[in-house]
């Protein structure tokens, strides 16, 4: 293996109770209310612009500036656990660990920075750099690209339906983190773990 590619939003950072109620609160204020059961049954997974598009029937983009406003005045590095952070120094010593994702590069960055792991990671993908959010492929595709590794020599963590489904297009081996939705939902990945952490690193670089 020579590349690991990680999900942030409920993969390497344990913030999707944090998204839930951010758009709980969003979509109050237009109209249409979303609970828990909702969030996690509709909307877990995909990117900030399809979920809003999913529950309002159009996309908003100044409710979505609004989100990332309220996601930096709520999230810190301490999203990112200690284990978490460990999994990434023990893999970033063997290999290129890129991040993709369907959040913006604002929202993503200043965690990164203040969990003191941007340095580690060689290839950021965000919503910003994407036209198709997943289960589509295209973000895997373009951090496979920027790092000149194949499908084949790389894995990627994900914790959502969209997310395996966009990894597993791109021939990623994948594993899925029950971080946010129960295994058998998540059946379509080639394993299941329980988080990221060093054991799970350890696994997937003794396979390699």
């Amino acid at each position: 293996m020579r590349a690991l590619l990680l999900d942030f939003n409920g993969t390497l950072s344990d913030d999707e109770p944090l998204l839930c109620r951010i758009f709980q609160e969003l979509f109050a204020e237009a109209g249409k209310p979303l609970s828990d059961e909702e969030y996690y049954a509709e909307l877990a997974g995909f990117s900030d612009r399809e979920v809003i598009h999913r529950w309002l029937g159009r996309y908003d983009a100044a409710l979505e500036q609004r989100k990332i406003e309220r996601y930096l005045e709520l999230a810190d590095g301490s999203t990112i656990g200690e284990e978490a952070r460990a999994a990434v120094r023990e893999a970033a010593e063997r290999v290129a660990v890129g991040v993709v994702s369907g959040s913006a590069r604002a929202e993503i960055q200043p965690v990164l920075d203040a969990a003191e792991l941007s340095p580690l990671i060689t290839v950021l993908v965000s919503a910003d750099d994407i036209r198709r959010s997943k289960p589509d492929p295209e973000g895997y595709l373009i951090a496979l690209h920027l790092l000149g590794v194949e499908p084949a020599d790389a894995a990627a963590v994900e914790d959502s339906e969209a997310g395996v489904a966009a990894a597993k297009a791109a021939g990623l081996y994948t594993v899925g983190v029950t971080t946010t939705l129960p295994a058998e939902r998540l059946s379509r990945a080639d394993a299941v773990a329980s988080r990221v952490d060093r054991d799970l690193i350890a696994g997937l670089l003794s396979s390699a």
